[in-house]
């Protein structure tokens, strides 16, 4: 049996074909600026709708930072320490996890000590002495084992505290319980590391102590 493609069935063909690629088209553009809107509410608005939120609430100042994800402040005459939520920066001080970061990782404690001490540093810088408010996660409990309140932190100008300490590169998202910001921390985490910021940089320090192997 042998087709006769005629004049007229080609036409019929390319018609169909440009209709197809108009469609294509259309759809490929429609998910392009959807994805745009999406991205440029969760880098904009979303942190704008964090900042009204947070106007109303008390803010308290930072006395001490410990380390790279702890500092303590002030509530009602009685000092607190603040573990920061979804974080997890190397050891400045020898403790139980220092050991087993030690053990883990296999680098040297004065290694892990310096990163840990470069960590802090970042911290102090960026709280040291500021008012910061306090924000808690469904997802968590109110204190961990150490009495420590478990929080998100956030400048009074909005800056969320935890996630820009991720950004700079100074700590690695934390993945052992499943938290409300955790997939932002870990985006944000493989950013600074593509980009080498912080401790991913000549350091390539936090690679040592990655969270997904704990």
């Amino acid at each position: 049996m042998v087709l006769k493609l005629t004049g007229k069935n080609l036409k019929l063909k390319a018609g169909s074909l440009k209709s197809l690629i108009k469609l294509t088209f259309k759809i490929v553009s429609t998910a392009a600026v959807i994805l745009l809107l999406a991205y440029f509410g969760w880098k904009y608005i979303v942190p704008k709708l964090d900042q009204k939120d947070l106007k109303d609430k008390k803010s308290y100042l930072v006395k001490k930072v410990n380390d790279g994800d702890t500092f303590e402040i002030e509530i009602n005459g009685k000092t607190e320490k603040v573990r920061m939520l979804g974080i997890d920066t190397p050891e400045k001080f020898e403790s139980d996890k220092f050991d087993r970061d030690n053990e883990r990782t296999g680098r040297d404690k004065e290694t892990i000590k310096k990163l840990g001490t470069l960590a802090s540093d970042f911290t102090a810088r960026l709280i040291g002495g500021k008012k910061v408010i306090l924000q808690t996660d469904p997802k968590s409990d109110e204190k961990d084992k150490y009495g420590r309140l478990l929080r998100y932190v956030y400048l009074e100008d909005g800056t969320f505290v935890n996630l820009k300490i991720i950004e700079e590169g100074y700590a690695n998202a934390y993945r052992k319980f499943k938290l409300t910001r955790q997939d932002e921390f870990i985006r944000a985490e493989k950013e600074a590391r593509e980009n080498k910021k912080g401790l991913w940089g000549d350091i390539d320090g936090l690679k040592y102590f990655d969270s997904r192997d704990k």
